[in-house]
């Protein structure tokens, strides 16, 4: 470390890991010996928020990957922001502070919110202490002259109620994540992406304010004008350096429906080539142009409709998978388009222009014509299907990578013809989208590739398996991630996980992990928060 760094950071980093020793040491003995609660915060008042029943340690020690369970020593359901404060204040003021998590929905496939013999803040019942006080009203819409409508949300809080809470003003946001039942600060926390983030960039592009309960108890707002090192470090910044309990998040008018078009190719070339065309497209105005844009791989071992939706007619299904068959590997592109009233008459026109001159097989065209919401929910049918099925709360090997357009062509031949074609087990949809490198703001904490290109692609394996075999699809992750590295392909992990410091280090790059790391020692120097993410916290 002292080679890499200037003198102060390589300080900092040594007063960072002092620091850790001193707070972890006596306190992976104390509480590992004993099931009981820190002296100081089972005394204090707010104890009474604190639950260690069996179901809630059990519920707060997993997640929606199914992979890492670590066992919290207790579980912590605020009922005011108040609450927040004041437990992360004890642990930053106790002589061997506690580790603290925020657990949202869940959903993290790494054990990147848990706390192994800590506290864990459910964000969950936060929000449903919320809607039993009928004073609190924490979706909140305005309108400013200055940057036009936004909406004031807490960060527990769903992105599927805020969608239909600013729906009633006619108004949405213009960034999403293609699953909506996540919370507010779970996605800040980590960029937010999905087939939008083309044109609109990523959820945290659309922020305008936080506040933040920083790893000192303390209650900070914050923007790109005040306090922006802290507003900048916790978008994208993986909970290390606070919680978010509330957002200003911009707004837009909403459409009503959307035309929404899939279209197959046999040629990865082609597939990439017409989906960076896309994406660069400008129209004649602002509202010309694709909404969404996302991409996906056909292959023998999984469905042609799958868990994300339904949308290939049944009648078409039998020619669909003789193509599989000839070509092993079929690249389906999936666009959408926004319009109302107003604009319907030319939507199929402005479709039309878009495609012309696309490299699509003929003759494999679909479309749906849905509603906004409709199409925004379009995981949520899958996910229910799926639970009623006792598919849903089953292991999640997740992979999801950002690659560099230049390396693009060398992932396909490497990874989807090679790898995933010897193995034979990928069941799970498979992503692979492009997003331009503009729409990102470098000053956040979220990590995209180093390489000088205009345009990245997203990846995405969406593992499902059985508990007795998800070992298989992680050997495959690393068989792609040993690929990557062996190629040179300078790729990033998108929802990281990593072991150890030199991991994250190369993750983020020296000139972003000094200014990481001088982040974490200004706003949560104790090394509370957020320890699932094995940054700081590796034991």
């Amino acid at each position: 470390m002292a080679e890499n760094y200037p003198f102060p950071i390589y300080f900092i980093l040594l007063i960072i890991t002092i620091t850790r020793l001193i707070s972890t040491v006596g306190k992976t003995e104390q509480w590992k010996s004993s099931s009981s609660l820190p002296i100081e915060l089972s005394s204090n008042k707010i104890s009474q928020n604190l639950i260690n029943n069996p179901k809630a340690i059990e519920k707060a020690s997993s997640d929606y990957g199914n992979l890492v369970h670590d066992l919290p020593a207790a579980v912590f359901n605020p009922t005011t922001v108040n609450d927040i404060v004041s437990l992360i204040k004890l642990s930053f003021n106790s002589s061997v502070p506690f580790h603290i998590a925020a657990r949202g929905q869940g959903h993290s496939t790494r054990g990147q919110a848990m706390a192994r013999d800590g506290v864990v803040i459910d964000m969950k019942e936060f929000r449903e202490n919320n809607k039993k006080n009928k004073n609190v009203d924490n979706i909140k819409v305005f309108e400013d002259t200055k940057v036009g409508y936004y909406v004031d949300v807490g960060g527990e809080e769903l992105w599927i109620d805020f969608l239909y809470k600013t729906l009633e003003y006619g108004l949405a946001p213009v960034s999403y994540t293609d699953y909506l039942y996540l919370t507010i600060g779970g996605t800040l926390s980590n960029a937010g992406i999905s087939g939008q983030t083309f044109r609109y960039g990523p959820q945290i592009s659309s922020v305008h304010q936080l506040d933040v309960v920083t790893g000192k108890g303390e209650f900070v707002t914050c923007s790109k004008e005040n306090n922006s090192e802290l507003f900048h470090g916790v978008l994208g910044g993986l909970g290390q350096f606070g919680i978010i309990t509330r957002a200003r998040i911009a707004l837009e008018p909403a459409p009503k429906r959307v035309k929404w078009v899939r279209l197959l190719y046999s040629d990865f070339g082609a597939f990439t080539k017409d989906q960076e065309r896309l994406i660069s497209m400008k129209g004649i105005n602002k509202n010309s142009g694709l909404d969404y844009l996302e991409g996906m791989l056909l292959m023998h071992q999984g469905p042609i409709n799958n868990w994300r939706s339904s949308f290939f007619p049944l009648s078409d299904h039998h020619r669909i998978l003789s193509l599989v068959t000839q070509h092993r590997v079929l690249y389906c592109l999936e666009i959408a388009k926004y319009y109302d009233h107003h604009s319907e008459n030319n939507v199929n026109k402005e479709i039309q222009v878009l495609l012309q001159g696309l490299s699509y097989i003929p003759g494999f065209y679909y479309e749906k014509n849905v509603s906004f919401v409709e199409f925004l929910n379009r995981v949520r049918s899958g996910e229910l299907k799926l639970q009623s099925q006792g598919l849903w709360d089953v292991p999640h090997p997740w992979l999801n990578m950002f690659i560099p357009k230049s390396r693009i062509l060398d992932f396909n031949s490497g990874v989807f013809m090679k790898i995933i074609q010897k193995r034979n087990i990928t069941t799970g949809p498979v992503l692979v989208y492009p997003m331009n490198r503009n729409k990102w703001d470098n000053k956040m904490s979220a990590t995209i590739p180093d390489d000088e290109d205009d345009i990245f692609y997203a990846v995405g394996f969406l593992h499902s398996s059985g508990f007795d075999n998800w070992k298989a699809f992680d050997a495959q992750n690393r068989e792609i991630l040993q690929y990557c590295n062996d190629a040179e392909i300078k790729y990033k992990l998108y929802l990281p996980h990593y072991s150890t410091q030199e991991e994250w280090t190369n993750h983020f790059g020296p000139k972003k992990w000094k200014t990481f790391l001088q982040r974490k020692y200004e706003f949560d120097p104790r090394m509370i928060l957020a320890p699932g993410q094995r940054i700081f916290n590796n034991n």
